[in-house]
């Protein structure tokens, strides 16, 4: 079982005596943050550390325990001890850390008593010198027996640095900070200004997550420049499959009065509308709405590739463009279903209409559907002998 444990003690420097914990990020408080990564590594129950309570620390934790997991607000170490499990792994999370999902994984999934380090002593990362070569990153994994030894030490002793003391007395091992996490902006931040900033620097490497093509080289860049923005204006959860719905029928409306060309380009608005929603809602910590949203750019590729396969058909009085569609569709679907893990070069539902979409606007919509469809079968024979490659 994991358990966190989250300290939001320090005052922010730019916010009167609201806490660093409850600045804005994301769209969210960075306590919100930090608590989403925790519970996409599996963490159901999470401890926040407190000097005291704010009326935005309560609203947060508040919504935080609307996710599904138990939330106990501690404010020392014999508290800590008494509420977290006597077998759980404790995810601890320096305060005011901001962090990544691989640098989370990493300690989540670490034996107990492990740190996580840095031998950048000047690095925003750097939270406390550990030895001579390395300094604490803020991310740490024990056990809950270090807990009980703690909170048998005096009250007064400050409860993020004696954890600290007690874990490397105790012979704890380390692992090195993640290059991308540093590059990602790890790192303790109590400025909103800063914290902002590197607030973007995470919502960008949360973009970059994906690499199939289409996505590196136009939904990521499009995603990357509107993550940061929609995220701080608080964008709510149906606006992004709204609008991709709008453009999906005005697509198809263009597709049926004869413009199979702006009938894609509507498409592929649409598609990047739901790909920069999902990373939100992922942000969010809603999952579920997440993978709908993929799910649903599979289903608007399909939908905008036969609509096109049965425009050009009627155009040109001949069934070909639909069958080329209709095996397009269905090469793709299998690929998909497949579940195998894909080389970059392979298609995904993004990438077809991204194909098609200059062939359609050139009024050479067979021809686009021609190449799509081969493109398919090629991906889905790589997906098969890559599935015989592992039985």
């Amino acid at each position: 079982m994991i358990a966190g444990l989250i300290f939001a003690t320090e005052a922010a420097e730019d916010r009167g005596e609201a806490l660093a914990a409850t600045s804005p990020f994301g769209g969210m408080t960075l306590i919100e943050y930090q608590a989403r990564l925790l519970i996409g590594c599996g963490a159901g129950q999470l401890m926040i550390a407190v000097a005291r309570v704010t009326p935005a620390l309560l609203a947060a934790v508040n919504r935080i325990a609307r996710r599904g997991v138990a939330v106990d607000v501690v404010r020392s170490a014999e508290e800590a001890a008494a509420k977290a499990h006597p077998l759980a792994s404790i995810v601890v999370v320096a305060d005011s850390l901001v962090t990544t999902d691989q640098a989370m994984r990493a300690i989540a999934f670490a034996q107990p008593d492990t740190l996580m380090v840095t031998a950048e002593a000047a690095s925003p990362a750097a939270v406390e010198r550990v030895d001579a070569g390395h300094v604490w990153a803020g991310l740490a994994a024990l056990s809950a027996t270090r807990l009980k030894e703690i909170a048998g030490m005096p009250r007064e002793y400050d409860f993020q640095s004696t954890l600290l003391r007690v874990v490397v007395a105790g012979g704890a091992a380390q692992i090195q900070l993640p290059a991308a996490a540093k590059r990602a902006g790890h790192g303790v931040e109590r400025h909103a200004g800063a914290l902002a900033s590197r607030g973007n620097a995470v919502l960008a490497a949360l973009a970059n997550g994906r690499t199939d093509w289409p996505d590196r080289f136009v939904f990521t860049p499009i995603s990357r420049f509107a993550l940061p923005k929609l995220a701080a204006r608080g964008l709510p959860h149906w606006a992004a499959p709204a609008a991709a719905g709008v453009l999906t029928v005005a697509g198809l409306a263009a597709a049926w009065f004869g413009s199979a060309g702006a009938g894609v380009f509507l498409s592929l608005f649409g598609i990047a509308s739901l790909s920069t929603g999902s990373l939100l809602s992922w942000l969010r910590g809603d999952d579920r709405r997440a993978l709908a949203q993929e799910a649903a750019i599979a289903l608007i590729a399909a939908i905008t590739v036969l609509a096109t396969g049965v425009a050009a058909s009627v155009q040109d009085a001949t069934l070909t463009p639909f069958v080329l569609a209709a095996v397009a569709v269905a090469a793709a679907g299998m690929g998909e279903r497949s579940g195998a893990r894909a080389a970059w070069w392979w298609g995904s539902p993004a990438g077809y209409p991204l194909i098609l979409a200059p062939f359609a606007l050139a009024g050479f919509s067979w021809a686009g559907l021609a190449v799509i469809a081969v493109y398919a079968m090629v991906t889905l024979g790589a997906v098969v002998e890559s599935l015989r490659a592992k039985a």
